[in-house]
């Protein structure tokens, strides 16, 4: 029988001195008071209370056990009061992690809004460093982690925040210097610069999918800061999240490349522990960053991409 349960059982028979008063404080029966009390005491191999038909007393074993009892109920329901109070608080401190790529762009620039949105909250936003296990970020400390690819794990929340759109781009020079590029078959008679992550290009349109293995990379870098500036001197084509070039698109330094197909289909997942043991601050939290990116999708309009007259 678990011991805390008859604990509070004999604290309660002791302070009303009867086991039927006993049993209507704590809603159960008196025969399960009275259960409680002698299991505690065989427990204990000592006689705790001296039972009459009129009343119940306590031994001197009895008054001394009460007394550590009632200490230790009462330290343990204010922990318990002060843990579920730290779970339900939106304050503290909050660890997040994420790819490189994504953290020093948009999801950099909506978590910078939240800690100033939320001053208690005390951010540590780690870029970079991810574990190739998904989920071992708890281990390492963190409350939630960001992911660019497709995760599936029972004993996770996953929540997607948003779509990533993609782009086949590179310098007009570039592009004047090479026969027109019309079909994703030309990919490799071209210069292509390659994310090391992403070695694969998948390219959709026209009613299919492409799937192109680049044979050889003339720069690569895991990076997408650093192709950016590779492509924008002219250096070849590049495979790019579309906020990462969208103004050099709509500025004319990049140029879209076989503009009938598009990027890969990707998503920005937010994982975190399970709903019951999740905190509110890590709620509030991801509530915002899906809130931020509602208002500033990663996806850019083609009017945003026009060259300025």
């Amino acid at each position: 029988m678990d011991r805390l349960t008859v604990m509070r059982s004999f604290v309660r028979v002791a302070d009303e001195g009867n086991f039927s008063r006993a049993a209507r404080q704590l809603n159960i029966s008196g025969s399960l008071v009275s259960r409680h009390v002698a299991e505690l005491e065989k427990q204990l191999d000592i006689r705790l209370v001296n039972r009459t038909a009129r009343a119940v007393t306590l031994t001197a074993a009895g008054r001394r056990y009460r007394d550590f009892a009632d200490r230790m109920l009462q330290e343990m329901d204010a922990e318990d009061a002060a843990l579920r109070g730290l779970r339900e608080r939106v304050e503290g401190p909050l660890a997040v992690i994420c790819p490189k790529w994504i953290g020093n762009l948009d999801l950099g620039e909506a978590i910078a809004d939240f800690a100033v949105d939320h001053p208690k909250i005390h951010v540590r936003f780690e870029v970079g460093g991810m574990s190739d296990r998904p989920f071992e970020f708890l281990d390492q400390g963190y409350d939630v982690a960001f992911h660019t690819r497709d995760l599936r794990d029972s004993t996770m929340l996953i929540r997607k925040l948003a779509d990533i759109e993609y782009v086949l781009c590179a310098a007009p020079e570039y592009l004047a210097a090479r026969p027109p590029l019309k079909d994703p078959q030309q990919l490799a008679e071209n210069d292509c610069l390659i994310h090391l992550n992403d070695p694969i290009w998948h390219l959709r349109g026209n009613g299919q999918e492409i799937h192109s293995k680049v044979p050889t990379a003339v720069y690569s870098s895991n990076s997408y800061l650093t192709l950016r500036k590779a492509a924008v001197r002219g250096r070849g084509l590049a495979l790019m999240p579309i906020r990462t070039v969208s103004a050099d698109l709509a500025s004319g330094l990049l140029e879209r490349a076989l503009p009938d197909y598009q990027g890969p289909a990707r998503s920005l997942y937010a994982v975190h522990s399970p709903g019951a043991h999740t905190l509110r601050k890590v709620r509030v939290f991801l509530d915002y960053i899906t809130a931020w990116f509602t208002r500033n999708p990663m996806t850019v309009s083609s009017a945003e991409l026009s060259k300025p007259a």
